[in-house]
């Protein structure tokens, strides 16, 4: 008898509702969408390892146990421009995402455990490049 109690007509609990709808009204008050900040989650995992910054923007390396990710983020986003990130790992192939572009290059992330790694972007014609980095 006590498992019929309380139940709507879905078979829903109106508690389990209640609580969703409160956590909802609240994951909107603290932050939800719409809400822009500077700090935003970067779209790479893993700690910030290295930012090398340029004339036109920079780029960005983030490192787990066992990947590296890079990006190349303009100072300025707007108008599409040419922009270019690439990342090799020591002994291993480039990985390069490049096109027109808005506001960055990239993510490309490579195998990098126990290894070095290098990287370059550009950005609308200004480039910068890290030798063996990470090791």
């Amino acid at each position: 008898m006590f498992g019929r109690a309380g139940r709507g007509r879905h078979g829903t609990c109106w508690l389990a509702q209640l609580t969703a709808a409160f956590l909802t009204a609240g994951a909107l008050l603290l932050g939800g969408p719409g809400v822009a900040s500077a700090d935003a989650a970067s779209v790479c995992s893993g700690r910030p390892a290295k930012t090398v910054r340029f004339a036109t923007g920079e780029l960005r390396l983030y490192r787990t146990r066992q990947y590296v990710c890079a990006l190349t983020v303009a100072k300025n986003p707007g108008a599409r421009r040419a922009m270019s990130v690439s990342l090799q790992p020591r002994g291993g192939r480039p990985v390069v995402d490049g096109g027109r572009f808005t506001r960055q290059a990239g993510p490309v992330t490579v195998h990098a455990l126990h290894r070095c790694v290098r990287a370059s972007g550009s950005i609308a014609g200004h480039r910068v490049a890290t030798g063996w980095i990470l090791c």
